[in-house]
Order: structure tokens, then C-alpha cells, then sequence
């Protein structure tokens, strides 16, 4: 299966999906589609690809999952990745952020308000305990591309659009690119984000011009980035061997009269409604509607083309569609996801070869999804057992991502059933990183990042997840696991005096009386096996050395637990858990 060549996988993948959810192809420009010749026997008796080992399959679902768990890896195990993935993307998305949201908004008081605290405790029951693991970890990668943040007060005024944009990205993840793309510029979280919502065409008379952030940042972050790209992502150089620069100011300031003229939904287009001082109760999820009078109605020139259109609405499409057929998109979100979900470094042969099938899926579909994230999970380079060994391979763990693998990993349950964890970006006292909660628009870190005078710098690699690590956050991590570990994460419900999530160490305090056999299960879910002898034996050493040989039954339950405790908390700190292979 690893050398099976991405085209062919990509086929597999598509007639696979036209089989579990019907539909045909469309052209190049277009949303969906599927091709090829799925092998008869993928569906039919044992796997034709299972993991070789219960390590690899760990280590797959560490990049496919918000962290493996037993029962997980179990089920790969029968089913081999390829129909792990194809069931994964059939799978329909399953209880909406925005309904959790209306659930707990039906039982506020009169006088009380929606919180925020609401988007956490979405998220991580939805990380923890989902069944459509793939969507909601596509998702989370996407909110890393496309970001909006609580962090911004006039977003944090709308936690329920909060909640609806990430079902938007759910929604999207298995979908088109150009969709995403269409669907993220015209939600009314990302218009007051990057503030094109209420953007007005200019006014040489009061000295106003259209808004540019929206336009610039939808090319530098959302699609073509800064520099114009080879197929595998490498950076094309001119004459002086510089970087050619794929926008310049007069491109974002042809493409900024495009994103003239949306504002809030509602029935009219009046200037009330426009500037919002009257509204309609589901402002905050319908998309942004346009605004004519207030639209840029002349020539719209960007990127060596022009929208002509005079309507806000088939102004976007035009523009969009020009920045979709871009070469770059390609190749510069191929690398993007790759990174999010696989390794900081990958090949330009392993970005080449999704950003191909980005481009085309085998039956002249552009930008579908599925396929996408069919190509990056089982391109050879990420199914790789050997190779992922490698200094240059892997990427370091963000601290959302060790959290869930360390709740999946020991099947963490809610006492209420809400996962009642508020924020967490506080780097001294928590793990310093909240989803949704991202500093800047840039997110918790830059794909780029080069952490200064370190080995990264001087072998040209980049590590974008570093530029959240430092002293404070390092230390806060250590101690914040240290108490979550014996006592859980989350607030203590009323009358309860646990926290409110709790992890399952049950079949580990089977195994505690076995030193050895204790940190082997853990070093298998939370490393996928990959702790050496010597850091595994320094571990065992420190969990022997809590005495078992106690006839008392409560003393004894206590010694095993601490057991448990040790052995999880060691690993959690272990950087073989904290780097992902």
C-alpha cells in the first residue's frame, strides 16, 4: 500500500464516495465528484491495508483522530486505512455546535446571556467523544487557516454565530474548496473579524475607501499566500533569485471594491439594516446579504483580471473564481494542511502530489475535499512507519491536540454530560491555547515560524507550532497536568466535589500491580510506542517504586492509582508524546 502512487488512491477514494453517498462529476471550477475503479474487495472480508503493528495505527490515528483510543484502534485494525478513511468521510456530521448552543441557551434564566464557555465545552465533548472524528479534526485544522477568535470582543458578542461558523467548517470539510471559500466570506463572524461587513464603497467627498483587510488577508492566508509557488510548494525565484511576489498593494485594492456592500442578512437592503441598528434574531448564522447601494458598481481589477459585475453578490462569485483557478491555492493549502494534520516539514514530492489532486481528482474536480484529505493521510511519506523516525519528520503537539489525545487515550467522560471546560489559553496556569481563541488572524502560530538560534534555524526547517512554547508555557503545561491527571479538567458541578471531566484509568489500574506492562500500555496510546528503552526504563523505575505490597485494600487501591498517575504524567511530559510522528 505505501507506494501505491496518490493518483490512484484519490481514485479509490472517489468512486468510493460516489457508492456510500451518491453523485457524479462536475467540471474543473466546480463543488463535487467522484472517478475510478474501487477495488471489489475493499468493503468485503479482512483489510487489505491494516496497521502492521498497533503502533502504526496509533501513530495513523494520532494524525486522523483528536487522539487514538482502544476501541479505535481496534476497529482500524479490521479495517485497514483505506476503508477507515472512505467510512470516515461518508460518515454524516453528527450533533451541530449550534444546537448544543440552543440547548443550553433554553435553559437560561431571563436575565442571563449566552456565553462563550459554551464554544469550549462544545468543542471538547465534540473532540473527546465523536463518532465523525475525521470531519471535526479536518475542521479544527481549518479554523487554524480561515480564523476567527473570541479574542475579538465584537465576535465574542455573537458566541452562537461562533458556534454556527464552526459547523460551517464542519460542514465544508468534506466538501469544496470554493464553497469553503464562498462560505467563510460571507459569514458575519469572519465579516466583523476581518471587517468587511458594513464595508462601503469609496467616497472621495468624506475621503472613504473600501476597507482592505478582508482582501488582503483572503489572499495572503486563505489561498495564494505571499510568494508564487512550484507545484510542491517551493518558492519560485526571479531573475536575482528573489521571491516573486504573488499580489501587489493594487491588487488588494481592486479586490477590496469587491468585498463592498455586505452586511447583516434581513429582508431590505435599507441603510438600518445595513449599519444594524435594526435586525433580525438569526443575524449572527444567515450569511451576510448584499448591500447595491453601497456596493462598488465600477471595474474591480485584481491579479490580471477584472469584475465587471455591478451586484455585491456575482461580484464575489467572479472574484472568487479568479482566486480559486489561481496555480498557487494548490500547492500553498496542500502544505498548510499537511502541516496541521501530519508533519512541519513534508516534501515538496509529498505536497506536489495533494496539491495535484487538489487540482484535479482523477475526474477534473477542483478543490474537493474528500479527496484532499484522502491524498495527505495515506500519501506514502505520512503512512511512512520507518521514515517518520527521521529529525526532519513529525511536528510538536499543540497543547488542544495533547489534551484530547491524553482524554481519548483513557476515555474521559463529563459528569453532566457538558464537558464544562471554560477557557484555556492561559500559558502559566493552564495549557495555553483555547479553540476558537486564537491571538490573531495569523493564529496561535505562523506556519512559517522558525524558532530562533536553535538546530530548526540552522537545517532551514520551520516548526510553527514552537512559537507557542517558551518558559511560562512550558512550565504551565507540567503543572497543569499534574493536576489534571489524578483529578481531572473542567469546573466541579453543583453539589458535586470532582471535576466535571474525568478520565477512565481502569484498565491501566488492572495492569499497575506490572510495573512494565503499565507504562507500555500508556507509551502506546499517547506515543504510539515510540518511547526509547532507556526513557521507558527511567519510567518503569519511578513507578515501582510505589509499593503495592499492601495488605490494606483502600491503602492498596491508592498505591495503584498513583501508579497510574505517575506513569501518565511522566509520558504526557515525555517529549516523545509532546512531538507527533
Amino acid at each position: 500500500m505505501h507506494g501505491r502512487p496518490v493518483k490512484a488512491l484519490a481514485t479509490i477514494l472517489l468512486t468510493a464516495l460516489l457508492a456510500a453517498c451518491g453523485g457524479g462529476g462536475e467540471s474543473s471550477s466546480s463543488g463535487s465528484g467522484s472517478t475510478g475503479a474501487l477495488p471489489a474487495n475493499l468493503y468485503e472480508g479482512p483489510a487489505i491495508d491494516p496497521p502492521a503493528t498497533k503502533a502504526a495505527g496509533a501513530r495513523f490515528l494520532t494524525q486522523a483522530t483528536f487522539g487514538p483510543s482502544t476501541a479505535e484502534m481496534d476497529k482500524l485494525q479490521v479495517s485497514g486505512y483505506q476503508r477507515w478513511v472512505l467510512e470516515q468521510l461518508s460518515k454524516p456530521a453528527g450533533t451541530p455546535h449550534q444546537d448544543y448552543f440552543a440547548a443550553r441557551t433554553a435553559e437560561l434564566d431571563e436575565d442571563e446571556r449566552p456565553s462563550e464557555n459554551w464554544i469550549y465545552e462544545s468543542f471538547w465533548r465534540t473532540a473527546v467523544t465523536a463518532d465523525d472524528q475525521l470531519r471535526h479534526r479536518v475542521a479544527f485544522a481549518l479554523s487554524q487557516i480561515f480564523v476567527i477568535s473570541l479574542q475579538d470582543p465584537t465576535v465574542a458578542e455573537f458566541p452562537r454565530g461562533v458556534a454556527n461558523y464552526m459547523d460551517m467548517l464542519g460542514r465544508n470539510a468534506f466538501g469544496n474548496f470554493r464553497t469553503l471559500l464562498e462560505d467563510v466570506s460571507l459569514h458575519p463572524m469572519m465579516g466583523l473579524y476581518l471587517t468587511h461587513l458594513r464595508n462601503r464603497k469609496a467616497d472621495p467627498a468624506v475621503g472613504r475607501v473600501p476597507d482592505e483587510n478582508y482582501a488582503r488577508e483572503i489572499m495572503q492566508l486563505f489561498t495564494i499566500g505571499l510568494y508564487q509557488l512550484n507545484q510542491d510548494g517551493t518558492v519560485k525565484l526571479d531573475s536575482r533569485n528573489e521571491p516573486i511576489d504573488t499580489y501587489k498593494i493594487e491588487d488588494v485594492v481592486g479586490l477590496a471594491r469587491v468585498f463592498t456592500g455586505f452586511s447583516w442578512a434581513g429582508p431590505d437592503a435599507s441603510l438600518s439594516r445595513f449599519v444594524g441598528t435594526i435586525s433580525i434574531s438569526d443575524r449572527d448564522i444567515l450569511p451576510m446579504r448584499g448591500y447595491p447601494v453601497y456596493h462598488e458598481t465600477g471595474p474591480k481589477t485584481f491579479l490580471g483580471t477584472t469584475v465587471t459585475a455591478s451586484t455585491p453578490e456575482e461580484s464575489l462569485k467572479q472574484a472568487l473564481n479568479h482566486l480559486f483557478m489561481h496555480p498557487n491555492v494548490g500547492p500553498f493549502f496542500a502544505k498548510l494542511m499537511i502541516q496541521r494534520m501530519i508533519t512541519s516539514n513534508p516534501s515538496p514530492a509529498y505536497v506536489s502530489r495533494v496539491a495535484n489532486v487538489f487540482n484535479n481528482n482523477g475526474q477534473g474536480v477542483r478543490g474537493d475535499m474528500k479527496a484532499v484529505v484522502y491524498a495527505i493521510l495515506l500519501d506514502p511519506e505520512a503512512r511512512d512507519d520507518a521514515g517518520s523516525f527521521a529529525d526532519t519528520a513529525g511536528k510538536l503537539r499543540e497543547p488542544v491536540l495533547r489534551t484530547t489525545a491524553w482524554l481519548r487515550a483513557f476515555g474521559a467522560k463529563s459528569t453532566t454530560g457538558r464537558f464544562l471546560i471554560g477557557a484555556t489559553d492561559d500559558p502559566s496556569n493552564s495549557i495555553g491555547q483555547s479553540p476558537m481563541r486564537a491571538p490573531s488572524v495569523f493564529n496561535f502560530y505562523r506556519s512559517g515560524y522558525v524558532p530562533p538560534n536553535t538546530t530548526i534555524a540552522t537545517s532551514k526547517l520551520v516548526a510553527p507550532e514552537m512559537q507557542t512554547t517558551h518558559e511560562i508555557s512550558v512550565a504551565g503545561w507540567l503543572n497543569t497536568i499534574r493536576n489534571w491527571v489524578p483529578n481531572g479538567m473542567g469546573a466541579n458541578p453543583p453539589m458535586d466535589t470532582k471535576r466535571d471531566v474525568q478520565p477512565d484509568y481502569s484498565g491501566e489500574i488492572a495492569l499497575a500491580d506490572n510495573g512494565t506492562a503499565l507504562v507500555d500500555r500508556v507509551a502506546l496510546l499517547l506515543t504510539a510506542d515510540r518511547m526509547p528503552a532507556a526513557m521507558r526504563q527511567q519510567i518503569v523505575t519511578a513507578v515501582n517504586s510505589i509499593n503495592v505490597a499492601i495488605s490494606n485494600p483502600t491503602n492498596l487501591e491508592t498505591a495503584r492509582r498513583n501508579r497510574v498517575y505517575l506513569a501518565v504524567f511522566l509520558t504526557l511530559a515525555s517529549p516523545e508524546f509532546l512531538v507527533q510522528k
